[in-house]
């Protein structure tokens, strides 16, 4: 029984998803040896930024159960699609999805910490005798001495600091594209989710899916150190392309 219920996994594994679990499980292996944190991928104002880790944080993983949850996802739907669209086509989605939860990324980190940081901290240098300085450190998790005695440039310094020590890593935005492309090509499809008892449809898992990042990145709190708006750009970009390739039905298969 359990030989079979290997051949079965083997048989269902396609190529391109192989390949793809191969890369990602050796550059886990590999980080034992060769630092990863240059292929993570950094805010690009970061000096620690590389045009190519737009790609490489895709196949960097924090540690063991993060690897374990992608590339069981990728197994799983990734699998189905290689075969329909075949290894090509479906490597070309699943780097585009990727990318496309990086870049969102990026742009959410820059419009909504990065901007309105260096706003405020360009008021606090005008008008020094304020709490910025206190409330954004404590934000930050910085220590609650700091306080009035600190400056708008001790304080950009931290925040470039900040920005250096929490880069993206993870194949979740590839994945979440996999998923959302799954809901959309068998959104009734049923699937059994843990704890739920009762199979739930591919559709309404996908939507539970996306909601839940958008709120947890809307409301996240400090310490929380999940990419939601990642997982968003991979589910964006592959509605993206999945409407793209619709209006070219004779090459979409």
């Amino acid at each position: 029984m359990i030989g079979d219920t290997k051949n079965n996994m083997l048989r269902n594994l396609t190529p391109t998803v192989r390949n793809l679990i191969f890369i990602n499980v050796a550059m886990f292996l590999g980080s034992a040896f060769i630092p990863d944190e240059l292929f993570a991928l950094y805010f690009f104002q970061s000096s620690n930024f590389y045009y190519f880790q737009i790609i490489s944080y895709m196949f960097v993983h924090a540690n063991f159960m993060h690897l374990l949850m992608n590339m069981f996802g990728l197994y799983i739907f990734g699998s189905i699609l290689e075969k329909i669209w075949g290894g090509q086509r479906f490597l070309f989605f699943y780097l585009f999805c990727g990318v496309g939860a990086g870049l969102l990324h990026e742009a959410i980190q820059y419009f909504h910490d990065y901007a309105s940081i260096r706003k405020a901290l360009e008021l606090a240098l005008a008008n020094p005798n304020t709490d910025f300085m206190l409330d954004y450190f404590n934000r930050f998790g910085g220590s609650n001495s700091m306080n009035g005695g600190m400056n708008a440039t001790a304080a950009m310094e931290f925040y470039s600091e900040y920005t250096t020590q929490n880069p993206v890593v993870g194949a979740s935005g590839g994945v979440f594209g996999i998923l959302m492309a799954y809901g959309y090509l068998f959104p009734n499809s049923e699937m059994f989710v843990f704890p739920i008892p009762i199979p739930v449809k591919a559709k309404y898992l996908v939507m539970g899916f996306a909601f839940y990042e958008l709120y947890a990145g809307k409301s996240a709190a400090d310490g929380d150190n999940v990419a939601h708006f990642a997982h968003l750009g991979g589910m964006l970009f592959a509605v993206i392309l999945l409407l793209i390739w619709r209006q070219k039905r004779d090459s979409f298969y």
